[in-house]
């Protein structure tokens, strides 16, 4: 690893730390300097503006997000039938960590506004890769349209992530669970009716 790599992945720990916890915007450079060790020159050497840090951090964020999430369901899904609810589950457990605040993505769109390009492009990829992840999880069903199905599961996951944040409940993800299920229910019952 390379000194620029070193600082990158030093300024990047602050940032996530930093701007998960308190926002974007109470966030300033000089905080994120002196949360990082870096001098300011550094980090500018690093990332030209706080808008590609923060960009940064998302994608990074999700890469970890992701892989977290993909790990649970494999140690913890039997079959593939048990795969979809096996995400929230993992949602429920995320829930309850020290520290969550809900979903960085949104959070960031709605605190920096869709006119932040590279932020929204990086939650907008967040989103999809989160969809191709529940397709992916759909297609072994056999289900008449496996995408529609994954469609339908990122907006519980979304609804359940947005509600656990605001109202501090993590059975949010129960719930969220339980529609699941009854929207898997369906689709294979509709499956097996052909």
């Amino acid at each position: 690893m390379t000194d620029d790599d070193t600082a990158r992945t030093r300024l990047l720990d602050a940032a996530e730390s930093l701007f998960y916890a308190r926002g974007i915007q109470a966030v300033g450079m000089d905080e994120l300097r002196a949360a990082s060790g870096l001098p300011l020159k550094r980090v500018y050497r690093c990332f030209r503006a706080k808008h590609e840090i923060v960009a940064a951090y998302l994608r990074r964020r999700d890469a970890r997000w992701r892989a977290e999430l993909a790990d649970h369901v494999t140690a913890h899904a039997a079959t593939p039938d048990a795969a979809p609810l096996a995400v929230f589950d993992w949602l429920h457990t995320w829930f309850t960590a020290p520290g969550f605040r809900g979903c960085a993505f949104v959070n960031a769109v709605g605190e920096l506004g869709p006119a932040a390009d590279d932020v929204a492009l990086a939650a907008r990829e967040h989103k999809q890769a989160l969809h191709a992840y529940l397709a992916g999880l759909t297609r072994p069903l056999g289900v008449a349209d496996h995408r529609a199905l994954a469609a339908q599961l990122a907006l519980l996951v979304d609804g359940a992530i947005a509600t656990a944040a605001l109202t501090g409940d993590a059975t949010a993800a129960h719930q969220a669970r339980a529609a699941a299920r009854t929207l898997l229910t369906t689709a294979r019952d509709a499956r097996d009716a052909r």
